[in-house]
């Protein structure tokens, strides 16, 4: 889309232009005027749209309220109402963005739904001075089904309510002041794009088992030892919160007290400082958030009946 320039002289202003003629007739000098001329200023429709996010924004399977912002701007010279329309569908990207809701910023370029007014389309779109600036925050849903590292692009149109077309399409009439309005290099309609970008995370859990029985062996037999190593990978961009391993003491066997460890570290059997608790049938450690590429490894023995 083609760039627009400054606004210039406001739309309905009048430039006006009398000529004068100087000349003698043998009577001294004199003058005289020409008719005036007024010239009505037309109104210029221009709008540019700019994505305000450095980078793409992050969101996360199945993630509602995540946003992307824009600055709506009109480059006309008139006042002008303008319809925002969002486009999450033109390709070229993972996955399509479910749409919710467009907000139009309240001037203090923070997003909040209780002071921001929610944009309903055809009824409230941003009424713009010249060279006014309008902060739109779009609204979007991520599906549960997107993998991580998948982006997600919506577009933002903003068109003025007055008509939009080929440059240099005039609407009789329709300009601020009483003038024609005038389709400017933008076609009236301004465009940019945002993007999401999928952080997600998933845990893979491992675990092993090794048996030291009392003759020196590794036979499973009633008083041998058993180690259970858990381990949990997670991978992914993203981070998992709440991580938690639990794990019931089999039958036939039974726990060893003070046996579990967390990444070799000792933790205790009752619910106190550290992430680990016995409550009498089943181990837990609880992990909390871990990021992608880290892993976490839990032990616990337990003996033979």
């Amino acid at each position: 889309m083609p760039s627009a320039q400054a606004a210039g002289t406001r739309a309905g202003s009048t430039i006006s232009n009398t000529a004068t003629a100087s000349f003698d007739n043998g009577a001294g000098t004199q003058s005289v005027d020409s008719n005036k001329i007024d010239l009505l200023v037309d109104e210029l429709l221009d709008v540019t749209v700019a994505s305000n996010d450095p980078a793409d924004v992050p969101t996360a399977p199945g993630a509602t309220s995540q946003r992307l912002t824009f600055s709506v701007t009109n480059k006309g010279n008139g006042q002008e109402a303008f319809t925002l329309t969002p486009i999450a569908n033109a390709g070229g990207d993972d996955y399509d963005p479910s749409v919710t809701h467009i907000y139009i910023d309240n001037g203090d370029g923070v997003f909040d739904p209780a002071t921001d007014t929610l944009y309903i389309a055809g009824s409230n779109g941003p009424l713009l001075d010249p060279e006014q600036s309008a902060t739109i925050f779009v609204v979007a849903a991520t599906p549960a089904t997107v993998g991580d590292g998948d982006r997600g692009i919506v577009s933002l149109v903003a068109a003025a309510n007055t008509g939009t077309g080929t440059p240099g399409t005039s609407f009789a009439g329709a300009g601020e002041g009483g003038g024609d309005a005038v389709v400017g290099a933008t076609g009236a309609d301004g465009e940019d794009s945002g993007a999401y970008a999928v952080s997600a995370a998933t845990v893979a859990l491992i675990k092993s088992a090794s048996v030291a029985d009392p003759f020196g062996g590794s036979d499973p037999v009633p008083g041998a030892v058993i180690t259970y190593t858990i381990t949990a990978n997670v991978a992914g961009s993203g981070s998992v919160t709440g991580l938690t391993i639990n794990d019931n003491i089999p039958a036939d066997t039974s726990y060893v007290a003070g046996s579990m460890t967390l990444g070799g570290s000792g933790l205790t059997d009752n619910a106190d400082g550290d992430a680990g608790t016995y409550n009498g049938a089943a181990i837990s450690v609880a992990l909390g958030t871990i990021a992608g590429g880290q892993t976490r490894t839990v032990t616990f023995r337990t003996t033979i009946n």
